[in-house]
């Protein structure tokens, strides 16, 4: 009896230890669990039809993996109702920070205003979401974009020559800064504007026919002022068609790589460069940032039509001939031997 006694008190402690033994081993994996719960990011991209978002995107979801974090991408492909549908699937899966590129400034605002109501970070990138009240806005400064192509053209284009003006999309909050700096610029200058176009939704083939129809008002054509360097492709095959490549001023920006080798070619005089390595990595950056609850201070303000919004403004760098090597090779944006790839080596 003794022995049967001992032996069901050894097995009821075997029992009990067992049970909490279990208790632990799941007490354990809830910490797991939730030691390895990561930051969600959602980056809401409007097409990668311009060749630099797919580089934003990667520097992007790089940063912010080194950072701990996951990044959910969207592509809508240009499609403004699918972007719109992309970023309510984004709320749904209970983002922490959702980063917009917009496809048109305006039609936005209310579901990036739903998202804010979520708790979720908003962030526009590149491009103002207007009236959204955004938490941060990272772009390169659209007007001195503006001024920085006008200005080309008045110290390319002999004095009362005619230019063509192709601006992006209409809806692109960035074309109206865009357009208000050229205008400052174009104001005080002699040239005479003979043609503008807008390209909706940045189609570069709007630059193909627009230079064809300035031609069929005027052959004498001085200058091309593109809105991207996506345009200025179009724009530059439409002055090749008419044996006119080389011979007219011709600008653009994003210095994307066909662009680069029109640089150095003498088919294109200049393009803009927007430090794009840093602006994504900034975004990320502060992404993380915000949804830790750090505090983010910020002396730049830009009005979205309703508030005050923190701004992160990088500089703009005109890039021709001149400085192509040291600006866009030495600062590794493009490789010398694909820039130069067209160019016989002396």
């Amino acid at each position: 009896m003794r022995k049967i006694r001992m032996l069901s008190i050894l097995s009821i402690a075997a029992l009990v230890l067992l049970l909490f033994g279990c208790d632990r081993r799941k007490e354990a994996a809830v910490e797991t669990d939730i030691t390895e719960e990561k930051m969600q990011i959602g980056l809401s991209f409007d097409s990668f039809v311009i060749e630099r978002w797919q580089r934003d995107r990667d520097i992007f979801v790089s940063t912010a993996q080194d950072l701990g974090a996951e990044v959910n991408v969207q592509n809508a492909n240009g499609d403004c109702k699918e972007q719109i549908s992309q970023i309510e699937y984004l709320i749904e899966k209970k983002m922490d920070a959702i980063v917009v590129i917009t496809a048109d400034s305006d039609a936005l605002r209310d579901v990036l205003c739903k998202a804010k109501e979520a708790g979720i970070v908003t962030i526009a990138y590149d491009r103002l979401v207007r009236n959204a009240d955004v938490d941060l806005y990272l772009s390169v400064d659209s007007q001195e974009i503006g001024r920085l192509m006008a200005e080309t053209l008045v110290n390319e284009v002999p004095e009362g020559g005619n230019i063509v003006i192709i601006y992006g999309s209409p809806v692109d909050h960035n074309v109206t800064l865009m357009e208000k700096g050229v205008q400052e610029v174009l104001r005080e200058s002699s040239l005479h504007v003979v043609y503008t176009a807008y390209a909706d939704n940045w189609l570069a083939e709007e630059a193909f026919h627009a230079v064809n129809s300035a031609l069929a008002i005027t052959e004498d054509i001085g200058g091309v002022l593109c809105g991207n360097d996506d345009l200025a492709s179009q724009a530059f095959r439409a002055l090749s068609e008419n044996r006119l490549a080389g011979k007219v001023v011709l600008t653009g920006q994003d210095a994307e790589l066909a662009a680069c080798q029109r640089i150095v070619e003498g088919t294109q005089t200049m393009t803009v460069y927007k430090q794009v390595d840093k602006l994504a990595k900034l975004a990320a950056e502060y992404a993380v940032k915000m949804v830790r609850g750090e505090e983010v201070n910020l002396s730049e303000t830009v009005y979205d039509g309703s508030k005050d919004v923190p701004y992160v403004k990088l500089e703009a760098i005109a890039v021709t001939k001149d400085n192509i090597d040291e600006v866009i090779i030495g600062g590794g944006f493009q490789q010398r031997e694909d820039v130069y790839l067209n160019v016989p080596q002396k």
